[in-house]
């Protein structure tokens, strides 16, 4: 089987097991009302930020946790916390803290039983092999089928916001740089 063929099919795995009902459930959790903040570590910041970027074009006004422009996190406020093995002792920190404040917590994992999973008022499970060997194992290195599986859940969480927010293509176009 060629290589694209298999790392397809790992993702394809992955997202058959992901739960749309939890998508369903932090939808009305995320809404224009709310301040949303995300947060993630390495290559699950670098999802965290995307899906900060999809909102954002969507209409929403999303904070990266850790950025020099970032307020405080309030009462009210939404954070989606994202972290394959669900562990990571700054993530888990930090949303530990978000909730101590008010704040609602998303958890974005590969391990239902983690820390992270735990701590969540709502939680949704990528069960994508992580570093720490959580999830669907993969030829790919570290987290790769995690990172690659929460970007396509997250941006499904996009596109139901969207659809729920009538948010047109046209509309998130506007929302795109326009300093390229």
């Amino acid at each position: 089987m060629a290589l694209v063929d298999r790392i397809k099919k790992e993702i394809n795995e992955v997202l058959d097991l992901v739960d749309e009902k939890q998508l369903d459930a932090a939808e009305p959790l995320i809404t224009k009302d709310e301040r949303i903040f995300v947060l993630g570590a390495g290559r699950s910041g670098l999802m965290a930020r995307a899906f900060a970027m999809r909102l954002m074009h969507i209409g929403y006004t999303p904070y990266v946790i850790g950025e020099t422009i970032t307020p405080s996190v309030q009462k009210g406020d939404v954070l989606v916390a994202i972290s394959g093995s669900g562990n990571t002792k700054s993530i888990v920190e930090l949303a530990e803290k978000a909730k101590n404040n008010g704040a609602t917590l998303i958890g974005v994992t590969s391990n239902k039983n983690s820390k992270l999973a735990t701590v969540a008022d709502k939680v949704i499970i990528v069960p994508g092999a992580t570093k720490a060997g959580d999830g669907v194992k993969s030829i790919q290195l570290l987290s790769t089928l995690f990172d690659q599986t929460v970007h396509i859940t997250l941006d499904i969480l996009c596109l139901k916001l969207s659809k729920r927010d009538h948010t047109s293509n046209e509309s998130a176009a506007k929302e795109h740089s326009n300093m390229e």
